[in-house]
């Protein structure tokens, strides 16, 4: 997503803003674990932040419930079959797409300016810029030209040809009547945005609800968005209550301070596990396999991180199988790469990195690291082999298996030391900024055969310089899977195209730019009378599709 792998989703029969329907004057409470860092859509890489906007923010396009593509803003998902898109031949003799996208015209922010093609202009305009703080420039400078063709219609000329030439130039729009005259500035516009200064703004919002109201890593609540031309939602307001606590969210359940705790951002399965046993008639719970892959991200400009050897071990002190079946009942299978079985691009690799202590004591040794006092290992120096593991402060589960990490590893000679933070800081600042000393623990979530440049190529390592844009947070610089991402990427044959992703998962369990620990399954807390809600699975969350929630009380 972008992966964040950031990232979108998608076929035009299924039409997000069509006939109003009726309506309940009544008030949904969600709970959730993470509070945003930002609110701004492309600043910041957070799933607290991207659902949250699923209430009040369209994308272009974006995967659906059934990993197709479909327009919210546009009319028509663009395609070589349609005729919005076409291969053409660029200025240097390479082959490029010219793609058409037309607006839906009772697309409106909240404030009743209608969306248009201006839009996306000072969109690609901040997308270009470093300076701007978007998550990633890497789509943006894709872009060779840009042109208005009336309001509700633009199109534009990519560099390249590849499998997903429609979501290029698909931007998630910044108003610029909002945010025009901010962006002069626009080393300060991360910073000034009305999205930071003045998120209840309505002309900031397209979807069917709006922000109200922002207590700060506490709630926020969203209202009816007059607006808004599609189908009216069920609730009045829907206020997204943030409880960082996992055990305290799971007690506002019970207590009916929250109506539901949102699958994508809630319990840990090990806890929703437990909760299902007591919990009665108060609510049921339904658990969601998909694209989400738990890691550690080891900072490998970190010398004792970066040694392969290292890395391979800590793999090999890990009984991955174990923490499944004993922590989360079966539910979340151990990862080998970052591709989940749920996805039809996976296959089994050839490295696999089994349970094997003595193996990965062997490896240790030939790193260098030897047994010393305490049975800690030490290299010729005597520096004593400690590595610091970061996760979000709160979730009980995480927690959890940090601890079991720590003992793990310990008896294969590595001192782990455990310090968290709130998600919002750990995201917000300590990732992105790359300011961890040598493991983090979180997920990366991602769309339906999703190639994932941001996270992996080496232009996209966050540096000052670049102002943090980039989602390759480990610093991986691998000239060999640089050009595999390329590769996929313009492979429109689908079978060429797999054989592709088959060296690349082979490339990424060789070379462990992350350390896989397991492919995540989310527990959706619900009150017995809300339908309607359908996750899916991938990176959109399930409040892209609020309009079709029903209360059937």
């Amino acid at each position: 997503m972008r992966f964040v792998y950031l990232i979108l989703a998608f076929v035009l029969s299924v039409s997000p803003l069509a006939a109003p329907t009726k309506a309940v004057a009544k008030t949904l409470t969600i709970g959730i674990a993470q509070y945003p860092a930002s609110l701004h859509p492309n600043i910041t890489a957070m799933l607290a932040k991207s659902y949250v906007l699923g209430f009040v923010h369209r994308p272009m396009i974006t995967f659906d419930q059934d990993w197709k593509p479909v327009c919210f803003l546009c009319v028509e998902v663009p395609s070589f079959e349609n005729g919005l898109a076409e291969q053409v031949t660029l200025d240097d003799g390479s082959e490029g797409v010219q793609v058409t996208y037309h607006l839906r015209d009772d697309a409106f922010w909240g404030d009743g300016t209608p969306v248009t093609a201006r839009d996306a202009e000072f969109t690609l305009a901040l997308g270009k810029d470093p300076k701007a703080g978007f998550v990633s420039t890497e789509s943006y400078d894709r872009i060779l030209d840009f042109e208005i063709l009336n309001d509700k219609a633009y199109r534009v000329t990519i560099d390249r040809v590849t499998y997903r030439y429609y979501v290029d130039g698909a931007f998630t729009l910044v108003p610029v009547h909002m945010d025009g005259e901010i962006a002069e500035d626009i080393e300060g516009y991360a910073a000034n945005s009305l999205y930071q200064k003045e998120p209840t703004n309505p002309g900031l919002w397209t979807g069917p609800y709006r922000v109200s109201a922002v207590d700060p890593g506490r709630s926020v609540t969203v209202a009816r968005n007059e607006a808004w031309k599609g189908p009216e939602p069920a609730f009045e307001q829907i206020v997204i209550k943030v409880v960082e606590n996992t055990a305290a969210l799971e007690a506002n359940f019970l207590s009916g301070e929250v109506d539901m705790i949102a699958g994508e951002l809630g319990l840990p399965i090990d806890q929703a596990l437990s909760l299902e046993r007591r919990l009665g008639d108060r609510g049921t719970i339904f658990y969601q396999s998909g694209l989400i892959y738990e890691h550690m991200e080891a900072n490998l400009d970190n010398p004792v991180l970066a040694d392969l050897m290292v890395r391979q071990a800590i793999l090999h002190g890990l009984d991955r199988a174990s923490i499944n079946t004993r922590l989360f009942g079966g539910q979340q299978p151990a990862a080998e790469t970052n591709i989940n079985p749920l996805d039809a691009i996976h296959v089994q690799v050839n490295q696999t990195y089994p349970f094997d202590p003595e193996k990965a004591k062997a490896l240790l040794s030939e790193a260098g690291w030897t047994p010393g006092p305490g049975g800690i290992r030490q290299n010729e120096a005597g520096e004593k082999l400690i590595l610091t593991l970061m996760t979000t402060a709160g979730n009980q589960s995480r927690e959890l298996v940090q601890q079991v990490i720590q003992a793990q590893l310990r008896d294969v000679g590595i001192d782990v030391r455990l310090q968290n933070e709130p998600p919002r800081v750990l995201f917000g600042e300590t990732v992105r900024k790359r300011a961890f000393e040598d493991l983090v623990m979180f997920a990366w979530i991602s769309a339906p055969e999703n190639v994932p440049r941001t996270i992996l190529r080496s232009d996209q390592i966050p540096t000052e310089e670049n102002n943090w844009t980039g989602q390759n947070v480990a610093g991986y610089a691998n000239p060999k899977m640089d050009a595999l991402l390329d590769s996929i990427e313009t492979e429109l044959d689908r079978e060429k195209r797999q054989a592709l992703w088959v060296e690349y998962q082979n490339l990424y369990a060789e070379t462990l730019p992350a350390l896989p620990l397991f492919f995540r399954a989310n527990p959706h807390v619900m009150p017995t009378w809300l339908e309607g809600l359908r996750p899916t699975g991938h990176l959109a969350p399930s409040t892209l599709w609020v309009e079709e929630w029903v209360d059937a009380r």
